[in-house]
């Protein structure tokens, strides 16, 4: 596998269980939406598996790219 996806999946658990701590936040602080708590969590926990990997790909690329440059400066100054 590409490292692209080693990277997506480990951020993908990340990005899911921020959006899961703002959706909960945002349904159990908000008196109209917490009535409806028991619908609604499981919405928000859905949506975080959905929405966390698809985050996790468009940043995968941006934390390799870092990498690269940390590890071609890494290389210059030996030379």
């Amino acid at each position: 596998m590409a490292a692209r996806i080693y990277i997506t999946i480990l951020l993908s658990l990340m990005t899911c269980s921020v959006l899961f701590g703002i959706g909960a936040v945002a349904v159990l602080s908000v008196p109209a939406l917490s009535e409806q708590a028991k619908f609604l969590l499981p919405v928000v926990i859905a949506a975080s598996f959905v929405i966390g990997p698809v985050i996790a790909w468009f940043m995968a690329p941006r934390l390799r790219a870092r990498y690269r440059k940390a590890r071609d400066r890494a290389v210059d100054a030996k030379v």
